[in-house]
């Protein structure tokens, strides 16, 4: 029995309250389902099975180059943060899985599998870090780390991320994700080609390490923190990258590391196409790598998404399993309230496109009229499937109301009386 950071009572309470409405609003939705052709029990058991992991570091307030306020109670460390975690689960049912960022979570692998183990919590994808600089080591990241021109340097960042996978071998993570911030800021700082044959290099000794049953997922984002060229600038050079490395290299995509309007379903689809689609970081951005949260902004290019990975999941593509975790910085918001509501925004998602008439849709496509077939995407994304959400919540032992839950239950309050006040600091997104 896990443990639990709310109190069930509260958490029952607080669904008597709203039960009712909810099997009206349910049944109401499935009476509508039902002349569609669409069975919302189905629907219902699929939501329910989807899971998205959330990071480690997004509990805590994040910020800008320019600055970061510090909120109320937050985590003083990992473990603290696995508690905060356990209670999006909690009231979710949706985030069964923390994703880990070493060295910021660095602890003994024993006490962190037995701390995951009594709350609940599984362990997703380990994150490297060789963006930035820990305390006491040899070399600067300053100019790079697997490209570095510094051989001693690169050797420095792939045994980090060696470590990486021999923490998470001990506490039962299954990939490796690796996201660098090497690149130039000048032009004539680098050489393009020498620079990515030597992070190429780099990589193939990380994918060497892998166990057998792991997964390596790169990520590419187009700039920052270097703005005139980028290593891994784009989805195109990532695919080359698990290309050459193999096949337990993928391809993450995070929705905020592209251009405005950049056609991110498409990419998506392309790489389902060729069998690199290794998974997702889920948030959203309004002008670049903005973390915000997931849908706040363009919830009509979510749902986009998650059409392109529902028709691969219908379609029955080989080995189609990608990873979904949300990646985001929360500055002005509580980060638990901020990762509820995305995970529940990512669910809507995903019930959303479950709904699309398929069979119409590939009718509209094949006969070329291009209005009804976007009426057929948009139909499904005008629902409210907000009964599915909630019954699938309820159903196992979530909050009907998973945010009015939390703010009753007084938990901030709680833990702000328990974890020391943070200092204001200078930039930084942790």
């Amino acid at each position: 029995m896990a443990e639990f950071r709310i109190a069930p009572d509260l958490v029952a309470s607080e669904n008597e309250k709203r039960v009712a409405a909810l099997k009206a609003d349910y049944d109401a939705l499935g009476a509508t389902l039902d002349r569609r052709g669409v069975d919302i029990e189905a629907i219902t058991r699929k939501v329910a099975e989807f899971f998205v992991a959330v990071p480690s570091w997004g509990v805590g307030t994040g910020g800008t180059r320019f600055a970061r306020f510090p909120g109320t109670g937050e985590p003083r460390g990992i473990f603290d943060k696995l508690d905060d975690c356990a209670v999006i689960n909690q009231l979710t049912q949706a985030t069964p899985n923390v994703s880990l960022h070493i060295p910021w979570d660095k602890a003994d692998a024993r006490e962190l599998k037995a701390k995951g183990d009594a709350l609940g919590l599984g362990f997703d994808a380990m994150n490297s870090n060789t963006f930035s600089d820990a305390p006491g080591q040899a070399h600067s990241y300053k100019y790079g780390s697997l490209s570095h021109t510094d051989a001693a340097t690169r050797a420095q960042a792939v045994e980090h991320n060696l470590e990486c996978i021999e923490i998470g071998k001990a506490i039962g993570s299954k990939a490796l994700t690796v996201w660098i911030g090497d690149g130039s800021n000048f032009p004539g700082q680098s050489n393009f080609t020498r620079a990515f044959e030597r992070y190429l290099a780099s990589m193939a000794d990380i994918y060497k390490a892998l166990p057998d049953d792991w997964k390596l997922f790169t990520e590419h984002k187009m700039y920052e923190p270097a703005f005139y060229s980028t290593i891994v600038q784009d989805w195109g050079t990532n695919y080359l990258i698990a290309q050459t490395l193999g096949p337990k290299a993928h391809c993450l995509v995070d929705l905020g590391h592209h251009a405005p309007n950049t056609n991110i379903e498409m990419i998506v689809a392309r790489l389902i196409q060729f069998g690199k689609l290794g998974g997702f970081h889920f948030n959203d951005s309004k002008y670049g790598d903005d973390d915000l949260d997931a849908g706040a902004i363009d919830p009509y290019r979510l749902f986009l998404v998650f059409n392109e990975l529902v028709d691969a999941e219908q379609r029955g593509v080989n080995d189609f399993n990608p990873a979904h975790m949300i990646d985001q910085s929360h500055n002005v918001t509580d980060p638990i309230e901020s990762l509820i509501n995305s995970a529940n925004e990512i669910r809507r998602a995903y019930a959303q496109a479950l709904i699309v008439d398929r069979k119409a849709l590939e009718g509209y496509q094949q006969d070329n009229d291009a209005l009804m077939a976007s009426e057929t995407l948009k139909r499904a994304y005008r629902a409210d499937v907000e009964p599915i959400l909630a019954e699938a919540r309820r159903r196992a032992g979530g909050a009907i109301d998973p945010l009015a839950a939390y703010r009753a239950s007084g938990y901030r309050k709680k833990v702000a009386s328990e974890r020391p006040a943070s200092v204001a600091g200078g930039g930084g997104i942790i």
